[in-house]
């Protein structure tokens, strides 16, 4: 480090000025220049990177400590990276960090994420409850975003075997994707857990698809035994093919559960579509079949929440909303405000808790990082979320801020 002479004005103490690479000039008195010496101008900007963090749980982008600490981009991304593979910055994307509360251990667990896509409120629950649960456990989360995509998933999961991660999970809907995600980590050495969808060699975690579905499926024909007299014209199954038979699963319990109660309902009157998972193309699938469907007594099982909203405003549309009702999975946020509202033709929704995931996922993936015996699936418990118990299951739903339908059209949600 050089040091050159300098004396500030108005003054008649001896001082020096110093300056380093994307710090500010400052002096010191001669007193402090012996003390100086030992100094390691690297390490005083880790510091700032580390104090530029208001609290732990802060997420900054890159720009955020470049702009609190003054440090030049590449000085400030060169020293955050070096203090995320210090153990002592928690890299959440790519150019996203968050300090840790506690100083890295001897042998620091790394658990690679994938998640499903940003793009949906049931996958942001999973992600900040691992992130939470991580966190408590002082766990490196290194995420990835699948986007609801095939081939970015291939991409996430090479990523995160470069990344050596010491165990993986996986939130990617594609059935025909999994085996090659599965080989991934399986040619490496990594463990697995495969979040709903299955995938080989994995231990699976997630809803009990056939249950969840007959259970909604009951609560369709206990409806129409009340509303309709048990006379149902049209039961329509929202499914989502891409995802493969496992999940199609919900669909048929959804089938079974009605017929178990409605014996006169004929194989006939159920119709299959696919609104893959999503509340533009559930609205345009469901849209298209009310407009050639002379039905008016029509109960409807969809996939997941975004299905259920999406064909709950084509059958509005098509002013079928009495004579209606359908039912949602996942008991989602937006789920659950839309049956706060009277009258709605929704009139439950499956909860799956993705809020609790990411503790049961920690717990279960330092059960398998210890090498003690898991079973090879792992499933949620259900329950049938309504206007009468949304509020006992779910009572801070005033705090969140819910989007609305045109929101939810024009993000094109899942």
């Amino acid at each position: 480090m050089g040091v050159t002479p300098c004396y500030p004005p108005s003054t008649s103490y001896p001082y020096s000025r110093l300056t380093a690479a994307g710090s500010s000039v400052y002096y010191v008195s001669s007193n402090e220049m012996h003390d100086r010496r030992y100094t390691v101008e690297a390490i005083l900007r880790a510091c700032d990177v580390l104090k530029a963090f208001h609290f732990d749980s802060e997420v900054l982008a890159l720009r955020d400590i470049v702009e609190r600490t003054g440090l030049n981009k590449v000085t400030a991304f060169r020293t955050v990276y070096s203090l995320a593979e210090g153990g002592f910055v928690e890299r959440l994307k790519r150019d996203q960090y968050r300090r840790r509360r506690h100083a890295p251990q001897a042998k620091w667990i790394r658990i690679g994420y994938a998640a499903m896509t940003d793009n949906s409120i049931f996958s942001r629950d999973v992600t900040d409850g691992l992130r939470s649960a991580a966190a408590e456990q002082d766990i490196e989360l290194i995420e990835y975003d699948n986007r609801y995509s095939s081939k970015i998933a291939i991409r996430n999961a090479e990523r995160l075997v470069k990344d050596k991660v010491d165990l993986a999970i996986e939130v990617q809907i594609h059935e025909e994707t999994a085996p090659e995600v599965a080989s991934k980590f399986q040619a490496a050495g990594i463990p697995l857990i495969a979040v709903d969808i299955p995938h080989p060699g994995a231990v699976f975690f997630g809803g009990n698809n056939y249950e969840a579905g007959r259970i909604g499926g009951q609560a369709l024909a206990q409806w129409a035994r009340k509303r309709l007299d048990g006379q149902v014209e049209l039961v329509v199954l929202l499914g989502l093919s891409a995802a493969g038979a496992i999940p199609a699963a919900r669909m048929t319990g959804v089938a079974v559960g009605i017929r178990e109660l409605l014996r006169k309902v004929e194989p006939s009157a159920l119709v299959h579509l696919d609104g893959k998972g999503g509340y533009v193309e559930s609205l345009e699938v469901v849209r298209k079949l009310l407009a050639t469907s002379r039905a008016r007594r029509i109960l409807l099982g969809a996939m997941n929440d975004a299905s259920a909203l999406g064909a709950l405003r084509a059958i509005e549309e098509s002013g079928l909303a009495e004579t209606t009702a359908i039912v949602g999975q996942n008991a989602t946020a937006a789920a659950r405000a839309e049956l706060r509202r009277p009258k709605s033709p929704l009139i439950g929704s499956v909860a799956f808790f993705p809020e609790t995931y990411g503790q049961h996922l920690v717990a279960l993936a330092l059960q398998i990082l210890q090498g003690k015996p898991v079973p090879p699936a792992v499933f949620v418990k259900h329950i049938f979320i309504t206007a009468h118990n949304v509020d006992h299951y779910y009572p801070n739903d005033a705090l969140l801020r819910v989007p609305d339908m045109d929101t939810l059209l024009w993000h094109s949600y899942h």
